[in-house]
């Protein structure tokens, strides 16, 4: 026989796996309703109300690719997502590496700079960024794109990472000098490897910034064949604002690489969240 405490207790733990489960369904079910969408004709998406269409039109995805100009703008997007996710964890590793574990003047002011930094909301800073690219000659280039959205990251990536090595022992690092190591050995081959939780949590977090970003693509980038993903998902929009299938086609296609990244990270990225990137 159960006691009272072990049936309250049950029903507390049925309470709040309902409750998950409502969530879940929640932020699943508009997924689900784009890719379903995806796959009708547009003389069917308002009509057919059943779950699943009974004609799947995987053209849709083709003409999106082909005709829309997914393919270069998918392209687009991966170069710069890549592009700049290496280039912050690259110059936040060491710049977090060097906050935490060197001693130089004026180390505790250019890392408040930083975190201060975070306060400023991206569209603040426009009116300076725009001026600063147009006079050095980025304007409309890869490289004054990629710039901007590193600085756009660097502040809560060091934050993160200076978290991170500062728990790190002093025993590491120690040992890797006895052993010859620089302080940018130590840096390559003990700091790194054991900040990956951290690591994981920053790509994840940088990559869904890179992918999603449009407001700054919009005021740098004007040539067609250097914009991303979602600064072409709305010129695309503009010229097929009819077609909702061939619409909800490119939106499948824009949110599928972020899904399928925090999918196989999902593990680092609980752990570097839930532990505070403790070294394990």
């Amino acid at each position: 026989m159960m006691n009272r405490y072990q049936i309250e207790n049950i029903f507390k733990n049925i309470g709040i796996h309902a409750f998950l489960i409502l969530v879940t369904i929640t932020c699943l079910f508009p997924l689900f309703w784009m890719v379903r969408s995806s796959l009708m004709s547009n003389a069917t998406i308002f009509t057919d109300k059943s779950f699943f269409p009974s004609e799947m039109n995987w053209h849709n995805y083709v003409l999106a690719w082909t005709e829309g100009n997914f393919g270069m703008y998918f392209l687009n997007s991966l170069i710069y997502t890549v592009s700049v996710v290496v280039g912050i964890i690259v110059i936040s590793s060491l710049a977090a590496y060097a906050f935490s574990r060197l001693e130089f003047p004026g180390k505790n002011f250019f890392f408040y700079m930083f975190v201060a930094a975070m306060m400023i909301p991206l569209p603040g800073s426009f009116v300076p960024l725009y001026y600063l690219m147009t006079k050095i000659g980025l304007i409309n280039t890869r490289y004054g794109y990629v710039f901007c959205m590193i600085n756009v990251g660097l502040s809560l990536s060091i934050l993160l990472l200076k978290t991170f090595f500062d728990k790190m022992p002093s025993d590491l690092e120690d040992a890797a000098r006895i052993d010859g190591c620089s302080k940018l050995g130590i840096w390559w081959h003990v700091a790194l490897p054991l900040a990956r939780p951290a690591i994981a949590v920053i790509v994840i977090f940088n990559s869904l910034n890179v992918w999603n970003e449009y407001i700054l693509a919009m005021l740098l980038l004007n040539d067609k064949e250097l914009m991303p993903l979602q600064r072409g998902l709305m010129v695309f929009q503009g010229s097929h604002s009819v077609d909702y299938p061939l619409l909800m086609a490119g939106l499948t296609i824009a949110a599928l690489p972020i899904i399928l990244i925090y999918i196989l990270m999902q593990k680092h990225i609980i752990k570097g969240l839930s532990s505070g990137a403790v070294v394990g």
